[in-house]
């Protein structure tokens, strides 16, 4: 029983990893963006604009700390799933090979049909 729960925890965390990543991805490039945008309006000294641009830098300096933070997780979070597929494949070879052969042939036949 332990096993099937290793097994389903394995797979929600790697359906899971490659979107995580997409977004942690996408949300450094529009952080990029901001610290461009924010540096285009430097030359610019009137009061309201740069109070503006103040909070927005802190706001990104916020957001840079928490998504090196995320990052961490996320890559702990891979190598746990990693060690615990790899300790299942270990512990029940004969398993492994059959979902691995499953997945083979539904993959297959779903390449088949196109």
């Amino acid at each position: 029983m332990t096993s099937m729960t290793a097994k389903k925890s394995n797979m929600a965390t790697e359906s899971v990893s490659p979107g995580a990543d997409q977004l942690v991805a996408e949300f450094k490039t529009l952080m990029a963006d901001a610290e461009a945008l924010i540096q285009a309006t430097e030359g610019h000294t009137d009061g309201a604009i740069k109070s503006i641009r103040s909070k927005a830098l802190e706001t990104i300096a916020g957001a840079k700390e928490s998504l090196s933070g995320i990052e961490g997780q996320l890559a702990d979070k891979a190598k746990a799933a990693a060690e615990s597929a790899d300790d299942f494949v270990h512990r029940n070879p004969w398993e492994a090979v059959g979902v691995a052969a499953g997945l083979g042939l539904l993959i297959g036949l779903f390449i088949r049909r196109h």
